[in-house]
């Protein structure tokens, strides 16, 4: 059975913007620039862009693999 805690306070599946810049540790509008040259998964709910809570993490690996490449 679930904690209470767990109830309350479950991980997030969705990540805000600024959220995912400070995963990052990056600034917002950095943060905005990545996910307008798809470099940084979003998805867009209603009128609010979220990143999913696994995609900073996933950025990151592409990068590293590149960055490995060259």
């Amino acid at each position: 059975m679930a904690s209470l805690a767990e109830i309350d306070d479950p991980a997030p599946v969705l990540l805000t913007v600024e959220e995912a810049a400070r995963c990052l540790r990056i600034g917002r509008t950095t943060c905005f620039a990545l996910i307008r040259a798809g470099e940084l998964e979003s998805l867009t709910i209603g009128g609010l862009r979220r990143v999913p809570a696994d995609a900073p993490a996933a950025y990151l690996t592409r990068r590293r693999a590149e960055q490995r490449a060259a």
